[in-house]
């Protein structure tokens, strides 16, 4: 199978799932549908040669994130928090939004002249997790331990806020 049919089978599928998170009536399967989306995007991110940004965008956001919103959602009832139906005034407007926002975003694309990459300059290395570990630990020491000591203390803090009873204040 051709990379470009790949391409456009995932560009597919995201934008199937990225329009069934807005669609969903039930919460649980607009996270699920978004996870599925964040899923799709990594398959983009191989296709691009970048390992590192796939790996990070399904344990960050994919596997976190969503895992989280997914436990908030679960802990609301949803059944008595039904929110009231919307007039037919507010469902013209947003159709009309919607539709105009469409209409600009289709000139935009129609307007815009994409260029082929460059098979020549193309470097098969470049995202590969083991050349970003090179760089990193070796141009951007300094920047990465300094940004490891902001983190400790900033978790360091987090817990001794948490730990602080309620009606105790020391400043």
């Amino acid at each position: 199978m051709e990379i470009s049919n790949i391409w456009y089978f995932l560009s597919g599928l995201t934008l199937l799932s990225a329009l069934m998170v807005v669609l969903a009536k039930n919460p649980i399967h607009s996270v699920l549908y978004l996870v599925f989306t964040f899923f799709c995007i990594s398959g983009h991110y191989v296709l691009l040669n970048a390992q590192f940004l796939m790996a990070v965008n399904i344990i960050v956001y994919a596997g976190a994130i969503m895992v989280l919103f997914l436990f908030v959602i679960m802990m609301f009832d949803l059944r008595k928090n039904q929110p009231e139906s919307k007039s037919n005034l507010t469902k013209l407007a947003g159709s009309v939004v919607a539709g105009s926002l469409l209409v600009v975003l289709i000139a935009l694309v129609r307007q815009n002249n994409f260029q082929t990459p460059q098979v020549e300059g193309f470097v098969s290395q470049t995202g590969m997790v083991e050349n970003l570990g090179k760089v990193l630990y070796s141009e951007y020491l300094l920047p990465f331990e300094l940004v490891s000591i902001l983190f400790f203390v900033a978790m360091v803090g987090a817990v001794l806020l948490g730990k602080r009873e309620a009606g105790e204040r020391n400043f």
